[in-house]
Parts: C-alpha cells; structure tokens; sequence
C-alpha cells in the first residue's frame, strides 16, 4: 500500500502538491489523472523518495522509501524511461540494478523475455526506440518482483500491440495482489486499465473514486428517454421538474434527463401511463468527466484552433474571384 499524509511540496512561492491524503491499496489499478502541471510528477517523485515532501510524509508498507534496505524487492517504478547510461547494454544495465539488490543474474533474463527485448538484450540501450526504451524501464520495474509498482506514461511511444500488452500487464499485476498506481493522459486507455481514479488539480485533490463513480457523477451522464406519445413525454417532462434535475428536449419523441435515475424515470412513465421505447443511462465518456472535473485546473491552455473546414484566406480569395 502507498501512504499520503498531509504531503505538501513547495518550490519557494510555487505549491506543487497541496495537503495531499491518499491510500492507494493493494490489488487493483488506481489511475492517476491530472493536467499538465498538476503535481503528478512530484507526487510520484517524493513517492519514490527522490523529492523530499515540505511536510507531510510519503510511505510505502508504512515507511518511507529510503528506510528500505533493498528498495527494487519492494518497489518498482518507471518514472523516466531514459535515466540510464546510453552505452550500456539492455543486460548490463538490469545486471548493475539487480547486484546492487542482491537480485539473482536469472532474474534478468526473466523480465527481459517478459517485456519482449531478449533478442536485443546485448544491444546499448542508448540506440533503443521509444517504444523499447518504455520496454527496458517496465523490466526495470519488475526487476525485484516488487509488491508495489508506480509507472509515469507507460505506454508513451508504443505500439497499439504494446499498448494493449501494457494494459494486460497491469491488470494482471493487481489480480497478483500487488499495488499498481499508473498516471496517463491517454483517457480511453485508463478507461479499460483502471479501477479506480484519483484525480489531482493544481496540486489537490480532485477525485479518489471508482472509475464508475467519477463517470456517473458528470454533469454529461444522462437518462435518454424516448416514447411515440408525444403528449405523454409532455406530462412526464412536467413530472420531473424538480430540483437538480435538467432536461434536454432532443425531439418531440425524445429527452435526455440529468439529476433522476432510471428508476425514478421509469415509475413515473408507469404511474402517467407513458408507453416507452427507450429508457437507458447514456454515460459519458472518461475524457468528458475528466476535462469537466479539471476545468478549473487547467494551468496552460491553448487557444481553439480554426476549424478544419474553415478555409484560409487566400483560398477564400480565390473562390471569390
């Protein structure tokens, strides 16, 4: 289990992190959302004992990283796929690793053949793709066959085939029993890895729920309710006119209502006599929750660009003439 307390990371006026509490447990994928310059980063780092909290404490199995005497047995982490000498083969940089841990030299040839690079095991790293770089630094991760595992954009640079093996991966490293807390920007691939989110923005916390959950409770997950009877969607309109709930008028046949379960939907059609055709929570998506969620959060935005049919201006000329 990973252990937040109170953690706070300051840089002179900046706050990187701010009074962060978190438990992420064992036997699960807990996701790890946030734009850029959130704090996930430095959450990770001082996970990982390379940033020192301002205050508040950082713990893994109830004690820091630095009080353990062999950390690759306890803990892996992918946090820079490129922090490794460029001149050293694949092999001979998990080998330095694994004597520095007292990790048998078989161990090395095992999570080569498991993130597929034992073909280029004698190759410098240096010269690797980005995609095998990532390869490299999750056999780095499992080099102890940790109980604990953080990964930083695992799947940066790989492959749909790689992709969808990363998300295998871990996956099968939570049904094992092991804590995996993963951070990504790629929402439809969090979608199907995670089990639960947590959610930070401008260094606190936004969210710390089931993935379910955080979807249900956007203001874009609805009730779409259609009917023939267009006079019966009238009443039923009128019937939930209540607080919290909105409603959306698609057609005469048809209404999207936010605030009121199906179930509530579905007694009230029943006791007016509204025959239904279509009653069904429509969710949205995780990339909807989360860029409702972290609106506010948003360090560097962007201007809109112009739409792609927008047409430039000499082109415009051209028509014109």
């Amino acid at each position: 289990m990973i252990t937040l307390r109170e953690v706070t990371k300051r840089y002179e006026s900046t706050v990187a992190v701010d009074n962060l509490n978190l438990e992420i447990p064992a036997g699960r994928v807990t996701g790890f959302l946030g734009p850029n310059g959130a704090g996930k980063s430095t959450t990770m780092r001082m996970i990982m004992g390379l940033d020192r909290p301002t205050s508040g404490e950082a713990l893994i199995h109830g004690k820091p990283y630095s009080a353990m005497k062999y950390p690759l047995r306890e803990v892996g982490a992918l946090l820079e796929a490129k922090a490794l000498h460029p001149g050293r083969s694949a092999q001979s940089h998990l080998l330095a690793m694994a004597q520095t841990n007292g990790i048998p030299r078989k161990r090395v040839s095992e999570v080569l053949e498991i993130v597929g690079l034992e073909k280029v095991a004698k190759k410098r790293a240096g010269s690797f793709s980005l995609g095998m770089g990532q390869r490299l630094g999750i056999a780095s991760a499992l080099l102890g066959d940790p109980q604990v595992l953080l990964f930083d954009e695992p799947v940066n640079g790989l492959d749909p085939d790689g992709v969808r093996w990363v998300r295998e991966l871990m996956r099968s490293l939570a049904a094992e029993g092991r804590t995996v807390f993963v951070s990504s920007h790629l929402m439809s691939e969090m979608q199907l890895t995670a089990d639960h989110l947590v959610v930070i923005g401008k260094g606190r916390l936004l969210a710390d729920d089931a993935i379910e959950e955080v979807i249900a409770r956007s203001s874009l997950t609805a009730v779409r309710v259609r009917t023939p009877d267009s006079h019966g969607l009238n009443n039923l309109t009128a019937g939930l006119a209540m607080p919290d709930v909105e409603i959306q008028r698609n057609s005469e046949h048809e209404i999207m209502v936010s605030g009121a379960t199906v179930e509530v939907i579905g007694d009230l059609a029943f006791n007016l006599g509204v025959r239904l055709h279509e009653l069904r929570v429509v969710e949205a998506s995780l990339e909807e929750a989360y860029m409702e969620m972290t609106a506010d959060s948003i360090e560097y935005k962007s201007p809109k660009p112009a739409g792609a049919g927008t047409p430039r201006p000499d082109a415009q000329q051209k028509v014109e003439a």
